[in-house]
């Protein structure tokens, strides 16, 4: 008497049929019998097709089972008779662990033989045509998607075949990476962006989120990586990494490495298993977020290149092995934090060079004090370099006057600019000055170099009449000459009134 399947496992695949362990859609038409998965992963896949069990198809329930040419001897003979074993699958649970013990063989035998492949790119399909009437088991093509950008393997997909079209429900975990930006002039803070312009040694605030995929619940166990890597105008503040998942701080559960280069410095934050962190719950609303400091330091970069930071996540990304082994990442994200500088060139009231000044750049704080950014003393120096500077309010002061001329009255002036805050490649769009006093003072600005140079201007000291000079002597002698004159004449009156 030819065998039959057994209700309960009739009333499985017309459960597969509705929900299936992918959460697929799927429908049955009349035709040839075909399977068709679109693919809407982010990368191209390819899939393997084997047949399991063949049968009489009826509705979308299978009688007269017999295995399949997709399943070796070996197989046949590790899991019995193929009715008998159709009977025990009662549950999705127990299609995973079949299809789990299928793939996995037996001290090195397969299980598994005679394979269809086709590839799918992205929003494409793959057909499996004139395929005879049966249960099959679709999976992705061994380790084809380990260490693939926006990789994921699909779970596998057990399914009864008529003329059916699945679509396939992947999903990967994402990252970015933000900066906060502050104007020490006025004292305002940025919210998290992608740019921001800083000095040379101030401390910058970067945060770091990371998702879940949306299938989270299908993994045993759930690797976690976050690669960043900072170019050598960063230094990296060590161990000021907080990383918490909701409210929790799980920064204990994550290992931070350091390594520095020529090049920079790449930090990673490795948990090996984000499902076995006591007290946190994944689902795919989950985030995990980190925050950190680095300093800009002498190396950083000047203008409108910058100083650029991205990060990359590695994950796990086949549920198949339930987390272990097998992983993708995600494309980089980057921002970028921008500093400039200014140039004073020392000349005299012709524009010829001028030695012997010394100046002083301050920045004014958000309450009204200013902080001495860097001073120079007098020598032979006529060009002053003030590298490294965030924008804001300045004030340049000549603290040393060369001999022989006036010195200026301090300039004041403001610093502008505007870079992408939402970018995945964030651009310096604009540098200027502004409020420039005294009425005069210019500035010449390059936005690429991020330079803004100006020249200080010294006149010389005027040279006036002087008192107690020749002048005064002749005075002094025609007067004497008078005195003696009348000495003279004096005598004289006297001698004549004598002789008379």
């Amino acid at each position: 008497m030819k065998k039959q399947i057994t209700k309960h496992f009739m009333a499985f695949f017309l459960s597969l049929v509705m929900i299936m362990t992918m959460g697929l859609t799927v429908f049955a038409a009349e035709g040839t019998n075909s399977l068709t998965i679109t693919n809407e992963g982010k990368t191209t896949h390819t899939f393997q097709l084997y047949q399991i069990f063949t049968g009489d198809l009826s509705e979308g329930t299978l009688s007269n089972i017999k295995w399949g040419d997709g399943v070796t001897e070996a197989g046949k003979t590790a899991f019995g008779d193929a009715s008998e074993k159709a009977g025990t699958l009662g549950t999705d649970d127990d299609a995973k662990a079949f299809a789990e013990a299928l793939v996995a063989g037996a001290n090195d035998v397969s299980y598994l033989q005679n394979p269809t492949e086709k590839s799918a790119d992205q929003e494409s399909t793959a057909v499996f045509s004139d395929l005879k009437a049966g249960y099959y088991l679709v999976m992705d093509k061994a380790s084809s998607q380990n260490g693939v950008e926006n990789g994921a393997t699909t779970a596998y997909i057990m399914q009864v075949v008529g003329q059916v079209t699945q679509s396939t429900k992947l999903d990967v975990p994402t990252v970015v990476k933000k900066v906060q930006d502050k104007n020490d002039s006025t004292g305002e803070t940025s919210g998290w962006q992608d740019s921001a312009d800083y000095d040379i040694g101030d401390s910058i605030p970067y945060q770091i989120t990371g998702t879940m995929p949306s299938n989270i619940d299908s993994y045993t166990t759930y690797k976690y990586v976050f690669t960043d890597t900072m170019s050598k105008g960063l230094t990296y503040t060590a161990k000021s990494a907080t990383i918490k998942i909701g409210e929790t701080n799980v920064t204990g559960s994550f290992e931070e490495t350091a390594t520095t280069n020529e090049d920079g410095t790449t930090v990673t934050w490795t948990c090996n298993d984000l499902k076995g962190i006591s007290g946190v719950t994944l689902d795919e609303n989950t985030k995990v977020v980190v925050t950190y400091t680095a300093q800009l330091n002498e190396s950083a970069v000047i203008g409108s290149t910058g100083n650029p930071n991205k990060v990359y996540l590695t994950y796990s990304n086949n549920p198949n092995k339930g987390g272990d082994g097998e992983t993708g990442k995600t494309p980089d994200d980057k921002n970028i934090v921008f500093t400039y500088k200014v140039d004073v060139n020392k000349v005299d009231q012709d524009k010829k060079s001028l030695a012997g000044a010394a100046f002083k750049l301050e920045k004014k704080l958000s309450d009204g004090t200013y902080k001495t950014v860097k001073q120079f003393t007098a020598g032979t120096d006529t060009s002053f370099e003030f590298k490294g500077l965030d924008d804001g309010d300045y004030r340049l002061t000549e603290t040393t006057t060369p001999t022989g001329y006036n010195t200026i009255t301090p300039i004041e002036f403001t610093i502008s600019a505007e870079h992408d805050t939402a970018s995945a490649d964030p651009k310096l769009t604009s540098l200027s000055v502004k409020d420039v006093t005294p009425v005069g003072a210019e500035f010449t600005v390059d936005k690429d170099a991020g330079s803004l140079t100006t020249d200080v201007v010294n006149q010389k000291g005027s040279t006036l009449p002087s008192t107690g000079g020749r002048g005064t002597t002749m005075i002094y002698i025609i007067g004497a000459a008078l005195v003696v004159a009348a000495g003279v004449v004096l005598v004289m009156r006297k001698k004549m009134n004598s002789d008379k």
